[in-house]
């Protein structure tokens, strides 16, 4: 939408990098009151403030406002997105109980939807930019919200407030080294997608068919639903922290042929490569945040990760965005590379990390050795 209406892809990625930022923000703030006070108030505030600004997103750039004003309402966007993601794991979390197998199928099948939706998504603003105009996938994104995130907040599954039970701390510890380590890795997951994407709206402006670019991108999104569907039925022997490792080590081989792309098929070729590794990888991620936050904070730590992906985003926006305005397409390529192979040397430390000794038991009773965190 902001290409289109002539601010060039440099101010279109520092608008989105405003919204990511008050996405990544706002993120944990939403899910850490989901928790204390219940998804269904939360959520009916958040979807309802959403909608309203993503309209008066589209309105202020429609009318010509100055981007000031066009980054100040892209971060009242962000800071309301309600975070229906990640409050849907915490759910999967609290119905699955202590059954460990049907929590990962659950997770796993989440993410999968997830990636599902990513297909639909790009592809569908992308014909919308081409057919209708640019601002039109925005306000439909806004009605989905409005009405699909109500009746998320409203389900029945939503869990209502909660109060510390007796003898119990009112604030349970959200941070831990492992949790810090899945934090990082999803920000520098964040960094290489928002790297990559905006490589592609830059191939795609460069090459005079900017609609374009969002179907490029959905391509990633099919190959990586289908991975995703493939791990939830064969979900095979290899635990979370060995899949963590190989999962992006793949990526950040895949992720390499972006250097040569030149055109939109080897464009379209070289993410739908990419998207093999990520449901996958975003699986074990989030699997390994469901056994390393506590389960009295399920929703935030869930948000938390989440919103290292925004964050990632958002910094890398902020810096691709640039890059590729002065330097082409392949610097932000160069950047989205750069990110993946940080991502994979740093899962090395993840994986030694993330498997964290049960906390000591106030109980005379031992802690069982294979319950990684809290009990429930």
């Amino acid at each position: 939408m902001l290409v289109n209406e002539r601010d060039g892809i440099g101010a279109a990625g520092t608008v989105a990098a405003a919204l990511w930022l008050g996405q990544a923000l706002g993120g944990p703030v939403i899910g850490r009151l989901g928790d204390r006070r219940g998804h269904r108030n939360v959520l009916l505030v958040a979807c309802a403030a959403n909608a309203a600004a993503l309209t008066a997103l589209v309105t202020a750039v429609l009318s010509g406002l100055p981007l000031a004003p066009r980054m100040a309402l892209a971060v009242a966007a962000g800071l309301t997105v309600p975070q229906v993601g990640p409050l849907a794991r915490a759910r999967w979390a609290r119905l699955a109980g202590a059954d460990k197998r049907l929590l990962g199928s659950a997770l796993s099948f989440d993410t999968t939807l997830d990636e599902v939706g990513f297909v639909f998504g790009p592809a569908l603003a992308g014909i919308l930019a081409v057919t209708v105009h640019p601002a039109s996938a925005l306000v439909l994104a806004a009605g989905l919200i409005l009405v699909f995130g109500s009746l998320f907040a409203v389900h029945p599954t939503a869990p209502g407030p909660t109060s510390p039970a007796p003898g119990a701390r009112a604030d349970v510890r959200l941070w831990s080294p492992g949790l810090v380590l899945l934090f990082a890795m999803s920000v520098l997951q964040g960094a290489a997608w928002s790297s990559a994407n905006t490589g592609v709206n830059a191939l795609a402006e460069s090459l005079h068919q900017p609609g374009a670019a969002g179907l490029i991108w959905a391509a990633m999104a099919v190959t990586s639903s289908i991975a995703g569907l493939v791990t939830v039925a064969r979900p095979g022997s290899a635990d979370l922290t060995a899949r963590l490792r190989w999962t992006i080590a793949v990526q950040a081989v895949l992720t390499l042929p972006l250097l040569a792309v030149s055109g939109l098929i080897g464009a379209t070729l070289a993410v739908s490569g990419i998207g093999l590794a990520v449901a996958p990888h975003l699986i074990a991620l989030f699997g390994l945040v469901e056994r390393t936050g506590p389960a009295a904070r399920m929703g935030e730590a869930m948000t938390v990760v989440a919103s290292g992906l925004i964050l990632g985003q958002a910094v890398a926006a902020a810096a691709s965005g640039p890059l590729a305005a002065t330097y082409g397409y392949r610097a932000a390529f160069a950047v989205a590379c750069a990110a993946v192979a940080a991502s994979a040397a740093l899962s090395v430390v993840a994986a030694t990390r993330t498997a964290a000794p049960p906390a000591p038991s106030p109980s005379p009773r031992p802690s069982s050795p294979d319950r990684p965190r809290s009990r429930r």
